[in-house]
């Protein structure tokens, strides 16, 4: 759980760095069985960036037993922290992977994740996302911009931007004027957990190096949408111990290797 400093530093930034997240062994593990996941990769989607180039994502709103992708969601090191930010009692919204292949990754347009998740009939921005580096996260290859502080300026004006949404392009150029703008440099393993209204983005990836990361994404029980959308309505979140990753993680890496 969190520590008041820490609370303190969510609630005045709009995100909060943990550098350890997940130990070298168990990044090491998901790193093996995401690149090994043939389904992972066929269910990816593209969405074009208005850069030229294009993101690929894959996005699951359901957690079977057997995934380690789901235990790491229902991991108690990530569900107490959010619980700490949201206020209470979380459910999982959604979680995606994002590829950003060498030389190839695309970008993400500044925006808010309230900026899609207004329109999902979620009626308060009590949702967060804990984003999860699986290879080194660093300038060349793309890693995560944020405005620091900008959670505070509320839900900002969304439009298209490529296949994606983006932020209101003049709240976006007096923000990065007024406050601090950040990369966020991860080794694998590490994690940014930030508000649903923080301003960010990423780069394309112009690197020889992938950068692939884990999303998990959360709601407040009590924010529970009031109409179906295209992520989950609230349902009771089965919390495990962290240290479950590793077995389903081992389970989940035996399955794959029978299929290759």
């Amino acid at each position: 759980m969190l520590d008041a400093e820490q609370l303190h530093q969510f609630q005045s930034d709009g995100f909060l760095i943990v550098d350890d997240l997940l130990d070298q062994r168990q990044v090491e593990l998901l790193s093996r069985v995401m690149r090994a996941d043939a389904q992972l990769v066929q269910q990816a989607t593209s969405r074009t960036d208005g850069e030229g180039g294009a993101v690929e994502l894959a996005v699951r709103n359901e957690l079977s037993q057997d995934s380690m992708y789901a235990a790491i969601v229902r991991s108690c090191r990530l569900v107490e922290p959010m619980q700490d930010v949201l206020g209470g009692e979380v459910y999982h919204y959604h979680h995606k992977v994002i590829f950003k292949q060498p030389r190839g990754g695309g970008a993400w347009a500044w925006h808010q994740d309230y900026g899609y998740w207004y329109d999902n009939a979620c009626l308060f921005p009590q949702l967060a996302t804990w984003l999860i580096a699986v290879d080194p996260h660093v300038r060349e290859n793309g890693c995560l911009q944020v405005i620091r502080g900008s959670h505070l300026m509320g839900r900002v004006e969304h439009g298209p931007v490529g296949d994606q949404t983006g932020a209101d392009p003049e709240r976006v150029d007096v923000a990065l004027k007024r406050l601090e703008h950040l990369h966020v440099e991860l080794q694998p393993g590490a994690a940014v957990l930030f508000h649903c209204n923080l301003l960010h983005r990423s780069d394309q990836n112009h690197s020889e190096h992938p950068r692939w990361s884990l999303i998990c994404c959360y709601n407040a029980a009590s924010n529970d949408p009031y109409r179906a959308s295209r992520h989950p309505c609230y349902r009771p979140l089965d919390v495990w111990p962290h240290e479950r990753i590793d077995q389903v993680g081992q389970q989940h890496w035996s399955v794959l290797q029978s299929a290759m």
